[in-house]
C-alpha cells in the first residue's frame, strides 16, 4: 500500500463520525488481508518515523507524563490526527500548540488528548474480522509477512536526548507547548528540589 493510498484510508476513517478506531477498522475489514499487512507495515513505518525525542517530549508535556507504551499511544494519535497535522508535527512538535485539542486539552493530562491506545489494534481488529474472530491470526500472518517481504525493524535515530522533568530546556525546545502546559504541571527547574 503506498502512502497516498495509506493516507486516504486514514482521512476516510476520520471522516465516519465514529471513533476512528472503530471507522478504521470497519474500513481495512472491506479490504483482502494482503491489503491490510500492506497498511500495518505503512503504519509502523510512520510510527518509527516520529519515533524521536522532541516529539516523546511533546507527549510528555500533553500526557503530564509518558511511558514506553504512552508514547506508543501517542505516536498512534498522531497519525489518527491525519496527514497534515502528522507531517506538521514530523517537521516540529511544538506546533501541536495550534491543534484544538492539543489547546482543549490544557489540564486533562493526554485524556483525550492525541493519545489513542486502540488505533494500534484497528488492523489486528479488521484482520479478525476476516478470520473468524481469531486475534492470533493476525500476529502469526504478520509475522510471516514481515519475514516474506524483509521487512524488519531498523535503529531509529531518535536525536538528542534531554531531561523532561527540566522545565527550561522544555520552554527551550518546545516552547509554545511549554507555555500551554508547563503552568499545569509540576515540573522544576534542574537542580531544584
Amino acid at each position: 500500500m503506498g502512502t497516498e493510498e495509506f493516507w486516504a484510508v486514514i482521512e476516510s476513517a476520520r471522516e465516519e463520525g465514529k471513533p476512528f478506531d472503530e471507522a478504521l477498522a470497519d474500513r481495512l475489514a472491506r479490504r483482502s488481508r494482503g491489503e491490510i499487512l500492506e497498511f500495518q507495515e505503512r503504519f509502523d513505518e510512520l510510527m518509527d518515523a516520529v519515533y524521536r525525542w522532541d516529539v516523546w517530549a511533546a507527549a510528555y508535556l500533553i500526557g503530564g507524563g509518558c511511558s514506553d507504551d504512552s508514547f506508543m499511544d501517542f505516536r498512534a494519535g498522531l497519525i489518527a490526527l491525519g496527514r497534515d497535522w502528522f507531517e506538521t508535527v514530523t517537521r516540529r512538535p511544538d506546533d501541536l500548540a495550534d491543534h484544538p485539542a492539543v489547546i482543549g486539552g490544557v489540564g486533562l493530562y493526554g485524556e483525550g488528548v492525541v493519545f489513542d491506545e486502540d488505533a494500534l489494534y484497528a488492523a489486528s481488529g479488521a484482520f479478525a474480522r476476516l478470520s473468524g474472530g481469531d486475534r492470533d491470526a493476525f500476529y502469526e500472518a504478520w509475522d510471516l509477512y514481515r519475514r516474506s517481504e524483509g521487512v524488519e525493524k531498523s535503529a531509529v535515530d531518535m536525536g538528542e536526548d534531554f531531561d523532561f522533568d527540566d522545565a527550561e530546556q522544555m520552554r527551550r525546545r518546545l516552547p509554545r507547548l511549554a507555555a500551554l502546559y508547563l503552568p499545569h504541571r509540576q515540573i522544576q527547574p534542574s537542580g531544584v528540589v
